[in-house]
């Protein structure tokens, strides 16, 4: 991510990385909070855009940012935008890492801006206005303001048609991004469906569509072929993302927490197989999944935090 950029190998001290000082107080991470106006940098946003126009200083400024253009820095953005994901769990890191990912609009911007394109104050605006325009019951029209939450989302659809000048059938699923990761997406086009109705009443028929796709799949293992077998085990992992979500749960930020928790149990497996001297290839399914039971009631007997 670019606020990691590498520095050159230097003494601490020496214009290398530089050294927490106890006597300032910490700023993230422990490390002093400079004094930016001493720098030159006003307070907010415009010392942001400040900053900015300091790295891309061609005379003075920053080698490695003055080197990146909109392609180089993707990845960073993906990476700025699933570390604020991950971050959630705490304020801390995630006032941190909301940070980087608007680092990454102002560095997306500024590049923008010597283009001749837009600037920062053109984003603003752009996001300002189409917020002023899809909430006419808070900026418009009185009456509208007893709208439910559902009325506001087919409204907030309905706006978005007019303004995509749609003039050939409805398309509720426009502007869901195909880069998005597959659970995400699927959730995405799914709670778009529901929005003109194309959902089930209750839980209990997302359920029956699961043991309906369950059942699909073993079919499928017992007499499909392998292309059969994808396609009905994805059909069941869509259906699922509907069912997590009707059950108040994000299943990317599940699935996320599910990767966790194994990492941790597999974790102490192997503590457990290196405390013992054993190759865990070597050990057998039985013997691992004894550690695996051990480290499993072991999280679930630990106080909570």
């Amino acid at each position: 991510m670019t606020t990691d950029r590498p520095d050159p190998a230097a003494p601490p001290g020496d214009g290398g990385s530089p050294v927490p000082d106890p006597a300032v107080p910490p700023g993230d991470g422990g490390w002093p909070v400079p004094d930016h106006r001493a720098l030159g940098l006003r307070d907010g946003l415009p010392g942001l855009r400040d900053l900015m126009e300091r790295l891309l200083d061609p005379e003075a400024g920053c080698p490695w940012d003055q080197r990146q253009t909109l392609d180089s820095l993707r990845p960073y953005l993906l990476e700025e935008a699933h570390e604020v994901l991950e971050s959630m769990h705490e304020p801390g890191a995630h006032r941190a890492e909301l940070g980087d990912l608007l680092f990454q609009v102002v560095f997306h911007s500024a590049l923008r801006e010597r283009e001749g394109a837009f600037d920062l104050d053109g984003v603003i605006e752009a996001i300002r206005s189409k917020m002023i325009r899809r909430h006419p019951h808070v900026f418009g029209d009185a009456s509208q303001r007893a709208m439910s939450a559902e009325e506001v989302a087919r409204q907030w659809a309905a706006i978005k048609e007019v303004e995509r000048g749609n003039e050939g059938p409805p398309d509720p699923l426009a502007g869901v991004p195909r880069g998005l990761p597959a659970l995400q997406r699927a959730w995405r086009l799914q709670d778009k469906a529901a929005h003109v109705g194309f959902d089930w009443p209750s839980i209990d028929g997302a359920l029956a569509k699961v043991r309906e796709e369950l059942g699909e799949l073993e079919q499928a293992r017992s007499t499909g072929t392998p292309e059969e077998v994808r396609e009905e085990f994805g059909d069941l992992l869509f259906v699922m993302v509907r069912l997590a979500q009707k059950l108040g749960v994000e299943a990317e930020d599940a699935l996320r927490r599910a990767n966790a928790k194994f990492e941790r149990r597999f974790a102490e497996v192997m503590r457990q197989c290196h405390a013992r001297g054993l190759d865990p290839a070597e050990a057998g399914l039985e013997v691992l999944d004894g550690f695996w039971e051990q480290a499993k009631a072991a999280e679930r007997a630990a106080p909570d935090d």
